[in-house]
């Protein structure tokens, strides 16, 4: 499979090699990629309209801010 290289915060980085330590996750871009993957998934579960809802905005952002951008 080709692969790309995805840049991210140093900190942002750090936080998430420090939360995935108990989680069974191998690397960070072990972990990235499933979480790219499900939040993927989910978007084309919930039948993808082109727009988001307040409560999908919500939560991208919740996401975001756990993961060190907000």
């Amino acid at each position: 499979m080709d692969k790309v290289t995805l840049k991210i915060p140093r900190p942002l980085y750090e936080h998430i090699k420090s939360v995935i330590k108990p989680s069974g996750f191998s690397s960070v871009n072990e972990f990235v990629v499933y979480v790219l993957r499900d939040l993927m998934a989910r978007m084309k579960d919930d039948i993808y309209s082109g727009e988001l809802s307040a409560s999908e905005v919500d939560r991208i952002r919740s996401r975001l801010k756990n993961l060190g951008y907000f």
